[in-house]
This record gives structure tokens, sequence and C-alpha cells, in this order.
């Protein structure tokens, strides 16, 4: 067989398994008023209801929207699939789909010659996803296979932005949260700022400037909190490369517990 039908079938046969192991990410629906919200999730290995997990909430970004309730999967959810992790912590992950006409976060978007500049809003709504998001999540959360003390949230691009919107929508729920190259009016900032947060964010990001994750880091340390802040200096929008690559970020992350 020739090198390049070798490399082809290899290639093929990589996509078949991942897509094998996407399907252990159950494809659920929550209806509110007609409306709905697709979501995926990922119940740990050997799942008994009679006991409490941990949850991570998971907010993709606007290129993943939609209502297939596939394509929010495309980034991060291997990363719960890996072998060690999955053997090694008992956590339900949970993927919800943003529709294509809404948006996670409460921000003003314009755009001018191709490029998109953003205005985060001070309060305000919340968003029709976002508002679904917000009774999906009180729903699921109370759950008796639930551990309260331990919900977690992350999530990249719009679902960065996302993730500041939820922190400050329920800030009594998350132990702690990370959020890669999002961004928050800072008027909002102090509405999360007991909660643990690991900020990312690219240095050559040409879609949502780093200036908005770096105005975040400030606003949490001047209020007395320690955020961890990372920038990948020679990265551009994909920084969540980088971030799903950081050996810390998942056992960071679930090393809290809310008090």
């Amino acid at each position: 067989m020739k090198r390049t039908s070798i490399l082809a079938l290899l290639f093929f046969l990589t996509l078949s398994a991942f897509a094998q192991d996407l399907s252990l990410y159950k494809k659920e629906e929550f209806v509110a008023k007609g409306d709905t919200l697709r979501y995926r999730i990922l119940y740990p290995k050997n799942f008994d209801a009679s006991k409490k997990y941990p949850v991570i909430l998971f907010l993709h970004g606007r290129g993943e929207s939609g209502n297939d309730n596939e394509r929010q999967l495309t980034h991060g959810a291997k990363l719960f699939l890996n072998d060690n992790f999955r053997n090694n912590n008992e956590v339900i992950t949970i993927f919800p789909q943003c529709a294509e006409n809404s948006y996670w976060a409460n921000v003003e978007i314009e755009t001018v010659s191709n490029k998109r500049f953003f205005t985060f809003v001070k309060g305000g709504q919340a968003t029709l996803s976002m508002s679904l998001l917000l009774q999906f999540s009180g729903q699921f959360f109370r759950n008796s296979f639930v551990d309260p003390t331990k919900i977690y949230v992350g999530g990249l691009s719009m679902g960065g932005m996302g993730t500041f919107e939820i922190l400050r929508r329920k800030p009594k729920t998350f132990a702690a949260a990370f959020a890669i190259c999002g961004g928050d009016n800072v008027q909002n900032v102090k509405k999360y700022k007991n909660i643990p947060l690991w900020i990312f964010h690219g240095g050559l990001d040409d879609v949502v400037t780093p200036q908005f994750s770096y105005g975040i880091y400030k606003k949490l340390t001047d209020l007395g909190n320690k955020p961890k802040f990372t920038l990948y200096l020679k990265a551009n929008h994909n920084s969540w490369d980088s971030a799903f690559a950081e050996p810390e970020l998942l056992p960071w992350l679930l090393s809290h517990k809310k008090q």
C-alpha cells in the first residue's frame, strides 16, 4: 500500500475513533416555554446516581453555535475523554449549545471592515441562550447526584465571555472557573471577585483583544482576588490549544471546593 494511502487510512481511523468517543457524550435537550437548549453530557465511568459528583460546565465559542447538538464538542471535548483523566476523576461534564441567533454574553458587537468590535454591557438582561442555560443549570444542579460544593464552569472566546457572565449571575454557585480569550465589562467583576479564576489569552489575538482579559485580571487583583493569568505571547485567537495543553488546568480546577 502506498504511503499516502496508509496515512489517509490512519487519519480516517483516527477520526472514526474520535467520533465514537464523542458518542459517549449523551444528547439531551432542555425546554422552557417553547425554547430549547440542546446539550451533550458525559457521565463518569460506572456512574452511580446514589453518589455525588463534581460538575464541569463548558461553554463553546461562536463558531460552534447552532442546533445540531454536535458542533459544541469541536474544542475541549476530548480533554474530558482522556483515559487518564476519566480513570482518575469521576466528573460530570456538560457542553450546552448556544443558538445561532443568540449569544452567551450580553455584549454589543459591531463589524467594521470585517473586524468585530465588542462593547461589554454592565449588568443588563440575559440573552435567550444564557437565560435557558441559567434555568437548565439551576434545575440540573439540584439533582441529588451533584456535589453542590464542586461545580465549575469554563469556556473559550464567546464561551469565555459567557463564563464571566454566568459567574456574575450565579456568584454563589461555582467553586472555580477558567476563561480563555474572553472578556467582560470590568464593572461586572466585583460580582465574582471571590471565585478562584484562571484566565488565558493569546498575545497576538486579533479577534478578541487580550486587553479584555488583562482588564479583568487587573480589576480582580485590585479587589483582593489573586486570579491566575496566562498570556501566550505568540498565540492568536486559538489560545485554547495552549490552555488545553496545560497539565495543571483540570487538577487546579477540581482542587477547589466551595465553602
